[in-house]
């Protein structure tokens, strides 16, 4: 019997506070240019070593990312960090999707080339490398390094997004409009919760 084929799933790790178009541009961009199946939004959790004031809690981020692909079926939001031991390392969340749903999936990871430069500083990175596939999208500024041309990257083509989620979050603040930078749906819920005032 021929064995099932195991679905690619790009793992797009982030705090997503709030997730915005640019996120949704680059995942968009991970599924149209590599053999990717499917892109999972893995939200961070809140880090209970580091207060961060303008961190809307980790369950409403969730609900927003929510909001954020509920019209595409290939992407998916996915908490597996909140249950995990804090803070969470990249390598153990792989470990515990892999023992979990490794017979299904075949998991690698979404990160900006600007995380190459650091990765070095990583947990494990070696056994990173080993066992996952890392796609690279193109951030300003970011430097070559030796990881750049490691036979389990690929650079990505996607394009350049300057919107930050820090400066949807001022703008909040300063009762500016957001429109066009988040989806409606998150816009709407961003205004009913009355989040980042």
């Amino acid at each position: 019997m021929a064995e099932k084929q195991k679905k690619k799933v790009g793992l797009f790790f982030g705090s997503f506070n709030p997730i915005h178009i640019g996120h949704l541009i680059i995942a968009n961009s991970m599924l149209e240019h590599t053999s990717l199946d499917q892109v999972w939004f893995v939200v961070s959790p809140q880090n209970p070593f580091k207060k961060k004031k303008n961190l809307l809690n980790e369950v409403d981020r969730l609900r927003l990312v929510e909001l954020a692909i509920e019209d595409q079926i290939a992407f998916k939001a996915s908490n597996v960090e909140f249950s995990l031991p804090k803070p969470s390392y990249t390598i153990d969340t792989l470990t515990y999707l892999e023992e979990q749903q490794g017979a299904n999936f075949e998991f690698s990871l979404i990160m900006g080339s600007d995380n190459l430069e650091h990765f070095h500083k990583w947990k494990n990175h070696e056994a990173i490398l080993e066992h996952y596939h890392i796609y690279a999208y193109n951030r300003p500024d970011s430097l070559s390094t030796d990881f750049h041309d490691h036979t389990s990257v690929t650079l990505v083509d996607a394009p350049l997004m300057h919107i930050s989620a820090t400066y949807i979050r001022a703008s909040i603040k300063e009762g500016k409009s957001i429109r066009y930078l988040v989806r409606d749906e998150v816009l709407q819920e961003i205004k009913a919760k009355q989040f980042y005032k």
